[in-house]
């Protein structure tokens, strides 16, 4: 994938993240719930572009961070 479009999806995450008042610890911790087995590490490295974002991964943090891929992938406004 394109690093570019990677480190602007994972700012969007961290944006979304922040905008809901939610750390990198605690949406992890509901990722977990969810059978989704990521750290706060691998959140952090997510929202800066140095790690893959698997299409599973996707979903679930759309569905915990209770938004729309479009946030996800464009930005929220």
């Amino acid at each position: 994938m394109n690093k570019i479009i990677e480190k602007q999806i994972g700012n969007n995450i961290r944006k979304i993240r922040e905008s809901v008042g939610m750390t990198q610890d605690t949406l992890s911790a509901k990722l977990q719930l969810h059978g989704c087995d990521i750290t706060r590490s691998a959140i952090a490295k997510i929202e800066v572009g140095q790690r893959h974002l698997y299409s599973d991964e996707v979903i679930l943090i759309k569905e915990v961070l209770g938004t729309d891929f479009d946030s996800i992938f464009y930005g929220i406004n």
